[in-house]
């Protein structure tokens, strides 16, 4: 253990400097958003207000302050878990966010399991069948799921199983069903280039000289395939899976809004629309330390899945 102190200190300082990196443009947002702040927060357009009463809002606020001077003022309340309050609801952000956070971490998770499922079945059938017409098929499924932007496959999804066969429902939870198309809708459009990088990474592995030699040993191809081949076929996808996580939750916000699902997404949406920059600063926030978290497990889960990696690791310790 004291010979990982330094690594785990400098990746600590990594943690820390990276968080610092997030909250500069989550507190750009609203110190550079076009317009007046103080009159899109006191809703001038419906209440009637003087120059003086408007300045002294601003004096109120802060926002006459230098930037360095609010920006140690927005760092401040983060470190009391203050993320401001939303000028339309009068409610803090943070309880906001809080409400909203478990609906788009449920979407998040369930699509995230069922790209793993698409990406591992048929990123295997069109790695054994190579030049085959199961290749040639998941090739085709690759293209029009990755030409199709999210909304269109969305409504789509709508019409075919919830207007026209009526098994499933258009929008909200309905006890877990109305998570279906959602999920479906998310995962068929972030699995193509997963599926892609598996089948490569598939193909690599099973010609390698381990691989080769086990089965000259007699070892069953499936003992090798389960335990050696997917699992050493999963590091790139596990990579960048990590690296394109952010694109998973701006699809999130997209299906929200067609989906009608009361998470963040649907909150973001309706925030930009009524200029509640606070609720919009917070949700930038939340969703950049979300990024950063999933990449630090996503780190450690390479020690779980390839021995090599562990053992590496443990030769550098």
């Amino acid at each position: 253990m004291p010979d990982q102190l330094p690594a785990i200190l400098r990746k600590a300082g990594e943690v820390v400097l990276m968080v610092w990196v997030i909250t500069l443009p989550s507190f750009l947002i609203v110190a550079l958003a076009p317009g007046d702040a103080a009159l899109s927060m006191l809703r001038v357009d419906t209440v009637a207000l003087s120059q003086s009463e408007i300045q002294a809002y601003r004096e109120q606020m802060g926002l006459t302050d230098p930037l360095p001077v609010r920006y140690w003022h927005y760092l401040t309340g983060l470190l009391h878990g203050d993320l401001g309050t939303s000028v339309m609801t009068g409610q803090p952000v943070a309880a906001e966010i809080a409400q909203t956070l478990p609906a788009t971490l449920l979407l998040a998770g369930s699509a995230l399991a069922l790209t793993f499922v698409l990406v591992i079945l048929l990123g295997t059938v069109s790695a054994a069948f190579r030049g085959g017409w199961p290749d040639r098929a998941v090739s085709m499924f690759n293209y029009v799921a990755a030409s199709m932007p999210t909304f269109w496959l969305g409504l789509l999804l709508i019409q075919w199983f919830a207007v026209d066969l009526d098994l499933l429902p258009a929008s909200g939870w309905h006890q877990g069903l109305g998570l279906v198309l959602p999920t479906v809708s998310l995962a068929a459009a972030i699995a193509p280039p997963f599926i892609k990088i598996y089948r490569q990474s598939y193909g690599e592995t099973v010609n390698k000289e381990f691989v080769r030699s086990a089965r000259s040993r007699g070892v069953p191809f499936g003992i090798i395939r389960s335990r050696h081949v997917l699992r050493g076929s999963l590091i790139p996808v596990v990579t960048m899976m990590g690296v394109s996580l952010g694109s998973l939750l701006s699809g999130s916000v997209v299906v929200e809004a067609i989906f009608g699902l009361p998470g963040m997404g649907k909150l973001a949406v309706e925030a930009v629309t009524r200029r509640d920059y606070g609720v919009v600063q917070g949700f930038v926030l939340v969703i950049g330390l979300a990024v950063l978290a999933i990449n630090l497990l996503v780190d450690l889960s390479y020690r779980v899945i390839s021995p090599e990696v562990r053992l590496k690791g443990g030769a550098r310790a």
